[in-house]
């Protein structure tokens, strides 16, 4: 036999009625809502444009952003790897990588920044040497 607000009542026989109440949740769009987590960044002015990205390790990458989400993985479309220095790891070269379409996972995102706003400058914290 069931009662309203989820509470259920058995018959025990010569013993008097027990109300057992059991925990009910149903999710509703409001629960989902406030569990979705919300990113800091708001990535979304920068869809279809081109971006440079740099991840833990040292890795730099450029492409068009095709989407994102809140745990700042992203989708790069005709993204280009930018290749090190076998010697100096911390150097880039000239040489590049074409990828193509790529997930960038949001963990090992370490930079983000829009490509035309990018300029190469040299170093102002080089002890410049005279010779």
């Amino acid at each position: 036999m069931t009662s309203a607000a989820g509470a259920q009542r058995f018959d025990w026989g010569n013993t008097s009625e027990v109300t057992v109440s059991l925990p009910c949740h149903t999710a509703n769009m409001a629960d989902k809502e406030k569990k979705k987590k919300e990113s800091i960044f708001d990535l979304s002015k920068y869809i279809d444009k081109p971006i440079r990205v740099k991840f833990q390790g040292g890795r730099e990458a450029s492409g068009v952003l095709k989407g994102f989400d809140p745990l700042l993985n992203l989708v790069l479309d005709g993204t280009i790897e930018y290749m090190r220095d076998p010697d100096d790891q911390l150097k880039l070269t000239e040489d590049t990588r074409q990828l193509g379409l790529v997930v960038c996972r949001g963990t090992s995102v370490v930079l983000i920044c829009p490509q035309d706003g990018m300029e190469a400058i040299p170093n102002p914290f080089v002890q410049q040497q005279d010779g």
